[in-house]
């Protein structure tokens, strides 16, 4: 397979995963072996941004070189724009900005060209530009603030569809992420299977914990559950599954 394809994401994972928290999925991660999958500094722009989930397109940015770092290299076959043409509609766009806080990485006509390809989002450990006009697109994006200076005032774009780190963690092309509230979430393409899985397991084991609180039951032994509550639990589950098929 040419490591750049974009493999496309059944829509049951989608819709499945669409309803899975982050905090879940860091939960689901955890138990895996998997701690440094939350990515940092990546923090919605909006808070009706809602939960987004999609296949990772990856972009990288190094810190900046005078030589390379030019308005003119805006044009260059490398750049953010070529990168842009590239995405297929439902990605995600995890940019690696090295957590660069002082440069803007996309501006409101880069975000207006994503939304119009049907990108899903922008996820990125660097800032936007152009706030008002970033907003008025429409993209969902994730980042860590805004700052007026374009790109090139303190990084270099060096390509896409490679191997980066966004927020400290490591993002391959096709993985997983699923954005909310919480922010960005990495769920491994080997995995996903066994995560989606897992995931759905967990959310429904912490609905029916929440509905014993609710209810004045004490934490101890209930969350985690014992061997007591975990037999309530599976009795609880068999009588909803039950009363799901009639």
């Amino acid at each position: 397979m040419n490591p750049t394809q974009v493999l496309p994401l059944d829509d049951a994972i989608i819709e499945t995963l669409e309803h899975v928290s982050t905090a879940t999925l860091t939960t689901v991660l955890l138990k895996k072996g998997l701690r440094n999958v939350w990515m940092r500094g990546t923090q919605p722009l909006r808070a009706d941004q809602g939960r987004l989930v999609g296949r990772a397109f990856t972009l990288r940015f190094v810190p900046a070189r005078e030589d390379l770092a030019t308005p003119a290299s805006w044009a260059s076959p490398i750049s953010t724009r070529a990168a842009i043409e590239a995405m297929p509609a439902g990605v995600i766009a995890v940019v690696d900005a090295m957590g660069v806080n002082d440069a803007g990485i996309f501006g409101d006509i880069l975000c207006a060209r994503m939304k119009k390809r049907g990108v899903a989002a922008l996820v990125t450990d660097g800032v936007v530009r152009d706030l008002p006009g970033v907003l008025q697109t429409g993209l969902a994006v994730w980042c860590h603030g805004r700052a007026a200076p374009p790109s090139v005032a303190g990084l270099t774009f060096v390509g896409w569809q490679d191997p980066i780190g966004c927020g400290g963690v490591a993002v391959y092309p096709n993985d997983v992420v699923v954005a909310d509230a919480d922010g960005a979430v990495l769920v491994p393409a080997a995995l996903l299977g066994g995560v989606v899985d897992a995931a759905v397991e967990q959310e429904r084991l912490e609905a029916w914990i929440m509905q014993e609180v609710e209810g004045g039951t004490p934490l101890p032994g209930l969350y985690p559950p014992d061997d007591e509550r975990k037999a309530r639990y599976e009795a609880w589950k068999r009588g909803t599954q039950a009363n799901d098929n009639t």
